[in-house]
């Protein structure tokens, strides 16, 4: 195969890998998913009951995934430099299994926490295409979306993401 014809299949290679890229990137929505839930409180919320001018950390989860009840294990070591970020954790199973998460994790003093759930309505799962649990979406103090994860990310990584917040 001459040089030429090289030069043109690779080029042709680049700009394909690159549209799956762009396309993965753009299936993820840049604001945050229009939530209602019920909180461990017996309080309903959403986004607009939010701190303005704060960035946001949503994690979908399930109480009874072992990958999201190892991602709280290994945050509660860091859980200081999550001082300034409102988390929101939302899943779709019953409030008591989310209450029993909040007490087994010892969630409740960290005021920055808001754990519920959405119920059987699904719609932050179908507003994110979830296939997986934990879920994570940082989003900066203007709301826009600074990383997402759609696998259980390492918490340096979480906490990298959270400082470009």
């Amino acid at each position: 195969m001459k040089l030429k014809e090289m030069k043109k299949i690779t080029f042709l290679l680049l700009l394909i890998i690159a549209g799956f890229s762009c396309t993965r990137a753009q299936n993820i929505p840049p604001v945050i998913a229009p939530y209602k839930i019920l909180t461990t409180n017996d309080v309903y919320v959403t986004p607009a009951d939010l701190p303005k001018n704060t960035p946001v950390m949503l994690i979908y989860f399930a109480p009874d995934c072992p990958h999201c009840q190892k991602l709280i294990r290994d945050l509660k070591p860091s859980m200081n430099k999550l001082k300034n970020i409102q988390v929101v954790m939302i899943t779709f199973t019953d409030i008591r299994m989310v209450k029993t998460f909040e007490n087994d994790y010892g969630l409740k003093p960290y005021k920055n926490f808001t754990l519920g759930t959405e119920g059987y309505t699904y719609k932050v799962q179908r507003y994110y295409q979830l296939k997986h649990t934990p879920y994570i979406a940082i989003y900066d103090h203007s709301g826009k979306l600074v990383e997402a994860f759609d696998k259980e990310p390492s918490v340096d990584d979480i906490l990298g993401a959270v400082k470009k917040a």
